[in-house]
């Protein structure tokens, strides 16, 4: 690795700079214009009564993630409401900048699909003098640590901090010659997409690995694990065929008690007291409490029990909302209580197990058998007579034990595969941020670094 030979400590990065550098306002940067550094308008300025499907595209604080400008979930005003707003454009090669974690303070180039965009309240749109500094090392410079650790120090608020816009003009940046600034951004730009590149791979393998996961849950459950065994047609479509010695009962004659649901009321919330939850707290097949709606007293859970008592290995679906479908089972003592979006399947042990049971409604089959029947309203649901009677497969209680171990030995596998993946994209990104802080502050010096890309384009010109 190579070196700068002098530095010099920066009261203000906490960390040493190469002595030929200096620091430089984010405000100093800016074009000196009117509108050049501005945020977003107030909220009475710009309502979500405004937002459109089409016309002038906003950008948002969700458009602005990893150091690039998303075009993702957007709304849009009208060419009319713009004119309103024009001092809150925001035009390609302008630099946008999140007044809100997480984290704060990131920003992106304005992207070049639209010819212009207006800016919302938590945004910011700096137009740099390009004079003064490259438009992309400015990007990295702003994302790197050492710049967002001191957005952090002059940010307000305690569950989601803020930055003002006065503190982001007085935000600095490391600043090297404009020559240097080039060869920085060259080298990020190149050294950062190999990295991306290989992060993606793993991310590629954990899609692959969800997909296995899915293939193995779902031809166990409706094909068994003997692949010699004689078939039958199961006359229901979602099955097709099935082991011929299983059955196929509705879902309502495996089941100790009938489907029931939650209160269909909103109940009371106070500080303390029985956890209460809903659709948002299953997640990845378990009870996240994290999630929970908030608790209930006692005395309310009492009433609420009389309708349905949460149970060991009860199962729970969402039958409402974006998430219908979703299952989980119940894995605690502790007392709880749930609202009317959940519904409660309690297996008849002599029939069905419960794992069973969730490992079918975890099945791809199952689920588009569930799509088939969603009805609409404000949102999609499926109704809990539709849910009792959808036929199950059902083989005897022994195979059901073994297709349960089956699918656990298979899943361990799986589940050690996608961490060894998911540790590796830890190790790669820590590796992606350290080496943009070592190289933004001057630890590493590029200015000698040769792209592989020209060196290869400029072998095969002469070679040719």
């Amino acid at each position: 690795m190579v070196t700068y030979k002098e530095f010099s400590y920066s009261d203000y990065f906490k960390t040493e700079l190469p002595t030929h550098w200096q620091e430089k306002r984010l405000g100093f940067l800016s074009m000196q214009t009117k509108n050049a550094f501005v945020d977003g308008p107030f909220g009475s300025d710009l309502k979500s009564d405004d937002y459109l499907d089409e016309g002038v595209p906003l950008i948002q604080l969700n458009n602005i993630r990893d150091g690039k400008h998303i075009l993702r979930n957007m709304k849009f005003i009208s060419d009319n409401k713009k004119k309103d707003l024009v001092r809150h454009l925001a035009l390609p090669q302008d630099i946008v900048i999140a007044k809100m974690a997480d984290p704060v303070a990131r920003a992106a180039v304005v992207s070049d699909e639209f010819k212009e965009y207006v800016i919302v309240a938590d945004c910011v749109k700096l137009t740099p003098n390009l004079k003064l500094v490259d438009l992309n090392f400015l990007i990295w410079a702003i994302n790197s640590d050492c710049v967002r650790e001191n957005a952090e120090l002059v940010s307000t608020g305690t569950t989601r901090i803020r930055i003002n816009l006065g503190e982001l003009k007085k935000l600095k940046v490391p600043y090297p010659s404009l020559s240097e600034q080039i060869q920085i951004r060259t080298f990020l730009d190149y050294e950062t997409a190999q990295i991306d590149t290989l992060i993606a791979k793993q991310e590629k393998l954990i899609e692959l690995l969800k997909e296995k996961r899915q293939a193995v849950i779902s031809h166990a459950v409706t094909k068994g694990l003997n692949p010699n065994v004689p078939m039958k047609d199961s006359g229901v479509e979602w099955l097709g065929q099935v082991p011929e010695h299983w059955q196929t009962p509705c879902t309502k004659y495996l089941l100790e008690i009938p489907i029931t649901d939650g209160p269909h009321e909103t109940p009371q919330f106070v500080d303390e007291g029985i956890p209460f939850i809903s659709a948002e707290a299953i997640h990845k097949g378990k009870i996240n409490f994290d999630k929970k709606r908030g608790y209930i007293k006692p005395e309310l859970n009492d009433i609420y029990s009389k309708k349905y008592s949460p149970k060991l290995e009860d199962i729970y679906m969402v039958k409402s909302g974006a998430t219908t479908g979703k299952v989980a089972m119940v894995e605690t003592e502790e007392k709880f209580n749930i609202w009317s979006p959940l519904a409660v399947f309690r297996c008849n042990k002599i029939k069905i197990l419960p794992k069973f049971l969730l490992a079918v409604f975890n099945s791809n089959h199952f689920y588009d058998a569930l799509v088939l029947n969603w009805s609409y309203g404000t949102q999609q649901n499926i109704g809990m007579g539709v849910l009792s009677n959808i036929e199950i497969p059902c083989p005897p209680i022994n195979e059901q034990q073994e297709i349960i171990q089956h699918i656990d030995n298979e899943l361990k596998v799986f589940k050690n595969l996608e961490n060894k993946a998911n540790h590796a994209i830890q190790l790669m990104q820590e590796r992606r941020t350290a080496l943009i802080s070592s190289v933004v502050t001057g630890k590493i010096d590029v200015r000698n670094w040769q792209n592989p890309i020209n060196n290869n384009e400029a072998k095969t010109e002469f070679s040719a």
